[in-house]
């Protein structure tokens, strides 16, 4: 029989507001409420909607009570606690056993709690990620051997577990793993009657290890250190990049996408040329090769979700929307002007971010002879352009761009500096949600700066 496990919604663990500056807009529970994974219907897994969204105690003190490497063991784990989890003494729990048993449903304010692989493909429990992995395993029995079919699988399971637990919407999962020895979780594991697929055990304890000592950073992460060290986190003052002024990284990360001279009329233009054009067989092209779809999962099925028409009309929509007129320069309006916050960092990536990337992969998927490649290389879609550089938009060049503006943002504002030095060097900023990747900045990479950029503010200035 499935678990099904209810909360209390007045006692949620997202209780949490980032306000920007005065003027500005906020991030709230309903908002993030509206950028929901939905519930899984009608099949066991399914892609996406294209329909868009709208510690207390002293630990020093405490350590220096015990010994050795045990007393730093304790003291990072503990540190952990009181960055990750500051939930209500009063909220429900979730048992460690609920959380490995593959058939648990999890709800929160009435509604299922989802997860998701590569970003869009949704499921609503482990058991019902089981069956997707072993279709993926048949899929490609003419394009990987044994052995490769056998890694494919092993990835998908440990990076389902790893969804399942790192929850955008409910912390309690991850609560549950963390606050558990690895010896508890292999007791728990042990207990599974349901079936389990090889690697099961072996996926969750691997998930346990890395955040334990691991910090998610992102805009809704309980953490404040996390959040100030979210891309999407609003600068009050404003940040100076290239000259140029924006009310966050995400700002400047999302406008630079765009080449100064498009315009709104000219972004309307192609989404009537997206609109018009049958995508079925272009994605079935993707879809049949191997060595396109596997290295791409998340850029295809993003291209699928944004492709489809209603998200299409959807951008259309935003763009008549927000004051803007068709004359407007799309970079442009996304930089700071007489008003701050002009677009919420949430808008920057939902509007500004998917379309500039709808864009440019559609760019550089399509074959040399597709019109639609031609009309976007005119737009200036073909790569990013900054000053005199010009940047292939899957490329190290425009990757690095990242910790380019990392160096102003944690170097030279001091505040930024201070907080992402206060984070131990035993704890490793991470970044996951939802199994989502960017082809223009691929995770591991964006984790490594973002490592990287810490290691460089803590030296000696």
């Amino acid at each position: 029989m499935k678990q099904r496990v209810q909360f209390d919604p007045a006692l949620s663990l997202l209780s949490w507001m980032t306000r920007g500056p005065s003027g500005g807009k906020s991030m709230t529970l309903p908002a993030i409420k509206s950028i929901r994974p939905r519930k899984v219907t009608g099949s066991v897994f399914r892609r996406k909607s294209a329909t868009p969204p709208q510690v207390g105690g002293d630990l020093k003190e405490f350590a220096g009570q015990m010994d050795g490497r045990c007393a730093r063991i304790v003291t990072i784990q503990l540190a952990l606690v009181g960055l990750i989890l500051i939930a209500p003494l009063q909220a429900e729990q979730v048992s460690l056993q609920t959380i490995v048993t593959p058939s648990t449903t999890i709800l929160k304010d009435g509604r299922t709690v989802t997860f998701a692989l590569h970003g869009f493909i949704e499921f609503k429990t482990l058991a019902d990620l089981f069956p997707y992995i072993e279709s993926q395993t048949r899929r490609w029995r003419t394009g990987l051997d044994d052995a490769g079919r056998q890694r494919l699988a092993s990835e998908l399971l440990r990076r389902g577990i790893e969804s399942r637990v790192v929850s955008m919407i409910d912390e309690r999962p991850l609560e549950a793993l963390v606050t558990h020895t690895s010896e508890q979780l292999r007791q728990a594991l042990a207990r599974v009657k349901e079936p389990v697929p090889p690697g099961y055990a072996e996926g969750f304890l691997a998930v346990q290890e890395k955040w334990k000592h691991s910090l998610n950073c992102w805009s809704a992460a309980p953490s404040i250190p996390a959040r100030v060290l979210s891309n999407w986190y609003p600068i009050e003052e404003g940040v100076q990049l290239y000259g140029v002024t924006y009310d966050s990284t995400e700002h400047f990360w999302q406008a630079v996408k765009y080449h100064p001279d498009i315009t709104v009329a000219r972004l309307l233009e192609l989404l009537g040329l997206l609109e018009h054009k049958d995508w079925g067989p272009w994605l079935v092209r993707l879809d049949a090769d191997p060595k396109l779809y596997l290295p791409n999962a998340y850029a295809v099925e993003f291209l699928r979700h944004n492709l489809a028409p209603e998200r299409i009309a959807w951008f259309r929509g935003e763009l008549a929307g927000h004051g803007l007129h068709p004359d407007d320069h799309a970079r442009l309006a996304q930089q700071r002007g007489a008003t701050a916050f002009r677009f919420s960092a949430f808008e920057e990536k939902v509007l500004w971010g998917d379309l500039a990337d709808l864009f440019h992969l559609v760019y550089a998927f399509s074959t040399p002879d597709d019109p639609i490649r031609t009309t976007l290389a005119d737009r200036h879609f073909d790569a990013v352009y900054l000053g005199e550089r010009r940047m292939g938009f899957i490329s190290e060049d425009f990757r690095s761009l990242m910790l380019e503006i990392w160096r102003v943002k944690y170097l030279q504002m001091p505040r930024f500096r201070e907080v992402i030095c206060s984070i131990p060097m035993e704890i490793r900023l991470s970044h996951f949600l939802n199994d989502g990747d960017s082809p223009d900045i691929p995770i591991p990479i964006y984790v490594d700066y973002l490592n990287q950029i810490r290691d460089l503010a803590r030296r000696p200035k």
